[in-house]
């Protein structure tokens, strides 16, 4: 079977892979085990993730994307040629057309790495188009129509925050403040408050578990294993939702700080237009329980959660390819 055309989102933490007719056929976390000795890649994905905070001196593991763009070349190209292979078998003869997302406020030049790692791995033509309008599309809003629609894609890596209308970004913002940074402020504030350390993998579980943007009356508790930072021994601790809510409090204000800024700066017959249908909001931070409670009572704009929030970006990514007559003026650059 031919895979003609593929559509990858390229997160920073998790990779998608969607090719037309099938679906999403992919979805690997976005990272990749490096040997330093042989400087040779041992693994890709799933089992790579497996590996976080457990290798000795000479293996390391991490993520070649950092917020949402290329921080490692070599090592993206060699990922993105494993989704290739993964998805359209060893090719030889047909090269697979390639449609990649990338963050709404991303430079020229790494719009350029991007298209060139595509291209290197294997790709017959790469195009990139940004997250917020793939993300609308995979919600189903209709980009192409006369009014305006606002989409908050909360990503590992960026947040992004645009009011799309007639097809294109009428206004928008990116932060570079998501879910890995959620993991983050959940990791320090037990630290600080329980005195114990947690691997990446452990906070981000919590935050999956029983992570919460507002307090909750009934608390959910999640027991997890740290070190003791005072005596260096392991120790098992109980953690609540509330204690979870305020830990990321700091991180969802800095999201609504931004949703905010855009919304001041949309012209006021869009600002009617999403009064009437309220915005939606993709990607994985969607999951996070009341985030959109919370963020409409703090702009007063009804919320909504897209369906299949973490699969938005990846479904866009499928329809635009179906149909790159219609979605013409989204398309970014082509390589």
């Amino acid at each position: 079977m031919f895979v003609r055309k593929i559509g990858i989102d390229l997160g920073t933490c998790n990779s998608l892979v969607f090719v037309p007719k099938k679906g999403v056929v992919l979805m690997e976390p976005s990272v990749v085990a490096v040997s330093l000795q042989e400087n040779k890649i041992l693994a890709i994905g799933a089992s790579a993730k497996e590996m976080i905070g457990k290798t000795p001196d000479t293996i390391r593991v991490y993520r070649p994307m950092k917020d949402g763009v290329i921080a490692d070349f070599r090592v993206t190209q060699a990922m993105l040629r494993h989704f290739i292979e993964k998805t359209a078998g060893p090719f030889k003869f047909f090269k697979p057309e390639l449609m990649i997302s990338v963050p709404a406020g991303i430079t020229s030049t790494e719009k350029r790495a991007v298209l060139e790692a595509a291209i290197n791995a294997g790709a017959k033509e790469a195009y990139v188009v940004k997250e917020p309008i793939l993300a609308a599309i995979g919600a189903g809003i209709p980009i192409n129509a006369c009014s305006g629609n606002l989409i908050v894609d909360i990503g590992g890596g960026t947040s992004e925050v645009a009011v799309i209308s007639l097809g294109g970004i009428v206004t928008s913002s990116s932060v570079r403040v998501a879910g890995d940074k959620m993991d983050r402020a959940i990791g320090e504030y037990i630290k600080d408050k329980h005195n114990v350390s947690l691997g990446e993998q452990t906070t981000e579980e919590i935050k999956i578990k029983i992570g919460t943007a507002m307090p909750e009356k009934e608390e959910k508790i999640i027991s997890v294993r740290g070190r003791d930072m005072v005596s260096g021994l392991p120790k098992t601790i109980k953690v609540s939702s509330n204690e979870v809510c305020e830990a990321i409090s700091e991180i969802l204000a800095e999201i609504i700080h931004t949703i905010k800024h855009v919304l001041r700066n949309t012209p006021p017959e869009l600002s009617a237009d999403i009064m009437d249908k309220g915005m939606v909001i993709s990607g994985g931070g969607a999951l996070l329980n009341n985030i959109d409670k919370l963020i409409a009572k703090e702009t007063g704009v009804p919320c909504f959660i897209a369906e299949e929030p973490l699969l938005c970006v990846v479904k866009g990514t499928g329809v635009v390819l179906e149909n790159l007559d219609v979605y013409k003026k989204s398309i970014m650059a082509k390589r």
